[in-house]
């Protein structure tokens, strides 16, 4: 299947300056399956090293003299490496932290050779490390799961993305292709975007196969908390991981995990599930100004998961509920904020990590919240995610008024309109969201 990080993989490559580069995202996000897939286009040979599976290979960086590791790579894989012809692939390069440190010396001393490491667990190696990280000398992209756009290129739908890219507020999709899109949604909503459930529905179009292959995903990631955390913390982590998805589109509370455990001991574990990718923070802030980051409260937050199919999978929801009632009113909007925020991350700059926001507001009592803030050119937008009339976004029209905002975003089922301020985006259109935004505040 077609990532949309591939363009990225290709701009790497033609740079005559490009620096060794960190492939970065959670495990089975599919990023040694893109690796090697850019390899085998876009080079002669690929050069593949997992240092779990050939740990024989770790010794080759017992020197930082890049030469010297690839003629000892050479001898071990019995293989050339080519400079301008290869791509060495350090897979799973957490297991060999001076492999990371190394990255630096290919850098300065053998540019030519293009250079990608990868590891399902790489974050706690970055954050743990002892070891010096070439500050400066390695480039980041960072994968995720399959976005509803790219599910829709893998379902073999790229003709519908291509009826989307046209349409504007006074163009809006036809009847027929909303309601077609939404039933996309709701099946995304289903499958979700780990490429392996993706691939199984793909081919068998059963969600009941597809929801195996999510149950084998939870129970991997319950699996690898053993490989970083003490027996001790994996207690914790098993509680937090379980306890996580009924968390999603609130005000994240220790107690509402487990009222009798410290917050202390959760904390570190939460933090543990952050670095392995499984859940993101939203954090709140008073959105005085740009950037954004500047004015948030840590100890204000809410949780995102992973991936929306595993999500809905964790909650044991009926897939018949999914089909059948409006996606915004599931499970009190928990399932319908997840989209979002997984769809708004996985189309903003794959060179950085994106950090999302909400807004609550700061006087005592009031219950107004604003489920996420954008920022476009010089203006903060506020998005509820939202079924009903205009007249029920109180938090909205609040955040609106407080702010002097132009335009306010309401993302439901609800076809795409503009009118009094108030954008009405579609679920299906949250990848056109900052294009149609634009087009809004010139109105």
């Amino acid at each position: 299947m077609d990532r949309m990080l591939e363009q990225g993989l290709r701009q790497w490559k033609k740079n005559p300056t490009h620096y060794p580069l960190l492939l970065r995202g959670a495990r089975q996000v599919g990023k040694t399956y893109l690796v090697e897939k850019f390899g085998k286009r876009e080079f002669e040979s690929t050069v593949s090293v997992n240092f779990e599976a050939q740990p024989e290979a770790i010794a080759c960086f017992e020197t930082l003299d890049p030469i010297q590791i690839c003629s000892r790579l050479e001898r071990i894989l019995d293989t050339p490496i080519l400079p301008g012809k290869t791509l060495l692939f350090l897979d799973e390069i957490q297991a060999c932290p001076k492999a990371i440190v190394a990255l630096r010396y290919f850098k300065e001393k053998l540019q030519s050779l293009h250079v990608i490491g990868a590891g399902s667990l790489m974050e706690f190696a970055l954050i743990n490390g002892k070891f010096s990280f070439p500050v400066g000398r390695v480039q980041f992209l960072y994968l995720k799961p399959l976005s509803f756009e790219e599910y829709l290129s893998a379902r073999g739908k790229s003709g519908l993305l291509e009826q989307l890219t046209s349409c504007k507020i006074r163009k809006p999709p036809s009847p027929n292709l909303h309601l077609e899109m939404l039933q996309l949604v709701k099946e995304y909503f289903l499958t979700g975007g780990m490429p392996a459930a993706v691939a199984k529905y793909c081919q068998t179009e059963s969600l009941y196969e597809c929801a195996q292959i999510q149950d084998i995903l939870l129970s991997t990631y319950r699996a690898d908390f053993s490989k970083y955390a003490t027996e001790a913390e994996q207690k914790y982590l098993r509680i937090l991981f379980d306890g996580l998805p009924q968390t999603i589109g609130q005000q994240f509370k220790y107690s509402k995990i487990d009222a009798h455990i410290r917050s202390r001991e959760l904390k570190y574990a939460l933090e543990q599930l952050e670095w392995a990718g499984l859940f993101r923070p939203i954090y709140a802030s008073s959105a005085a100004g740009i950037p954004l980051s500047s004015q948030l409260k840590r100890s204000m937050f809410k949780t995102l998961f992973l991936d929306i199919g595993l999500l809905q999978r964790a909650l044991q929801l009926d897939p018949e509920t999914i089909w059948k009632e409006d996606l915004i009113q599931i499970n009190a909007g928990a399932l319908a904020e997840q989209f979002v925020g997984q769809e708004l991350l996985a189309y903003s700059d794959p060179h950085r990590e994106e950090q999302l926001f909400y807004w609550q507001r700061e006087k005592t009592g009031s219950e107004a919240e604003v489920d996420y803030l954008l920022t476009i050119g010089r203006h903060i937008i506020p998005v509820e995610v939202k079924s009903g009339p205009r007249g029920k976004l109180k938090s909205l029209h609040q955040f609106m008024e407080e702010k002097a905002s132009k335009i306010g975003i309401r993302i439901s089922q609800a076809p795409l309109s503009f009118d009094n301020g108030i954008l009405s985006i579609p679920l299906y259109l949250i990848v056109h969201l900052p294009r149609i935004a634009q087009e809004a505040l010139e109105i």
